[in-house]
This record gives structure tokens, C-alpha cells and sequence, in this order.
């Protein structure tokens, strides 16, 4: 799908799943998407696209106006798994923990959130949207139909993402990991624009000991029970 930016866009269902770093939400969305024949909105790849492109035009990470020019000026395209930036594939680039701690001190700037809500706001098309991320049902989606905050424990979280890296063929060190998880945690929920946050009407749930599988149908049970 091309990113294009849209104030007028049909009103659609959307499922948001929202969460810290490594909760799984990423791979649960596509799996609820997939179930259901809806879309998915992967937030958290804008916020590490505008990171990727600061990064390589040399703008620092405590550059406000800098990164949300990049972000207001971000060259991407989603074609199912690939990502592009530039016409380039960049779906292996965004997921280093580089980009990705880079994603989350920027995150924290109005500006660069200011500047990817409305391209957030134009994915919902129908049939539907699950969209994840950290605000999706606080800010971005305040309306969906279903909100789900998903939260597991930070030693699971950060030996998912060491799993998720080596698959990639991207070392990673458990202790490093953590200490950087938590760092972002603190970021994320401690900023003063959009903190991580469940929505006061969101179901709260904890995938620590739930497998995907197990995960994704917990959230297909809430969307029904919503239907009734």
C-alpha cells in the first residue's frame, strides 16, 4: 500500500493493538488482519522509516524540527512484507535496535508524531483495520471498535526480540536487550506527548505465558463479544 495522507477517508472498523517494544502486538496484528480479511497499520515501522532516513541524511536524534521535516517529507511504500524507503528495500534495516532506539527518542517529539498522524489516520479504508502501536487507541483511533492494550513481562519481551533478531541473522545480546527495553519502556511511557497508555475502555491483556496463537484468539473472542 502507498502511504498517501487523507482527512477524508471512509469510516471503517478498526481493531488498534497497542503495547510496549516486543509484545508481540506486530505479529498479532497480521494474524487478527489475516483472520478477519482486513488491513494492517504497523505504526511503529513509520516512526523507525522517519529514524532510518534521519539517519542517513545526518539529522541528530535531538533534532526536532530536523526529524519532522524527514518525517513530513518520507518517501515509503508498504508492498505486503516489504517495506521501501526511497524505492530501496529497508525492511531488515528499520528492525536494528539502532534504528529502533532512535525511533523511540523521536517518538517523543510532537512534531514527528504531528507530522505521521494523518498518514497513520489514512489507512482506515474498508473492510477494516487492525492497527498496532503505542497510541493507536489512545490518540490516532480514539473511536475504534476494539482496543486492546497488550503488556508481558520485559524478560519475555526481550527474549523475544533476541529470537526475532536471530532468525534475521542479527546478533543480539540478552543483557543488552533488556537494559535497552527498559530504557525505552521509560521513554514510552513517561513522555509527555502520547504516552504509552492503555485507553480507559481498552481490554488490558497479558500474552507473558500465552502463545501467538492462543493471543490472537483472545482478541477474535473480544471482537465478537463486541459484535453482540
Amino acid at each position: 500500500m502507498t502511504l498517501t495522507s487523507s482527512i477524508d477517508s471512509p469510516v471503517a472498523a478498526v481493531i488498534t493493538i497497542d503495547g510496549p517494544t516486543a509484545s508481540g502486538k506486530g505479529t498479532v496484528a497480521h494474524r487478527v488482519a489475516k483472520a478477519l480479511g482486513w488491513d494492517v497499520l504497523d505504526s511503529g515501522a513509520l516512526y523507525r522509516l522517519t529514524a532510518l532516513a534521519a539517519i542517513k541524511q545526518g539529522v541528530a536524534a535531538d533534532d526536532e524540527p530536523g526529524v519532522a521535516r524527514v518525517a513530513e517529507t518520507l518517501d515509503v511504500r508498504f508492498d505486503g512484507p516489504h517495506v521501501y524507503l526511497e524505492g530501496a528495500d529497508v525492511g531488515h534495516d528499520i528492525r536494528r535496535e539502532e534504528v529502533g532506539n532512535f525511533a523511540s527518542r523521536v517518538a517523543a517529539f510532537p512534531g514527528v508524531r504531528q507530522a505521521l498522524l494523518e498518514r497513520q489516520r489514512a489507512f482506515r479504508l474498508p473492510p477494516g483495520l487492525v492497527a498496532d502501536g503505542r497510541d493507536m487507541g489512545t490518540v490516532v483511533f480514539p473511536d475504534a471498535s476494539l482496543k486492546v492494550f497488550l503488556v508481558a513481562d520485559v524478560v519475555a519481551r526481550a527474549e523475544r526480540r533476541r529470537k526475532q533478531l536471530i532468525e534475521k541473522g542479527i546478533s543480539a545480546n540478552l543483557d543488552d536487550l533488556l537494559r535497552d527495553m527498559r530504557e525505552r519502556d521509560a521513554r514510552d511511557t513517561q513522555r509527555a506527548t502520547a504516552p504509552l497508555a492503555p485507553a480507559a475502555d481498552a481490554h488490558v491483556l497479558d500474552s507473558s505465558n500465552l502463545t501467538i496463537a492462543e493471543t490472537v484468539q483472545a482478541i477474535l473472542d473480544f471482537w465478537q463479544q463486541a459484535q453482540k
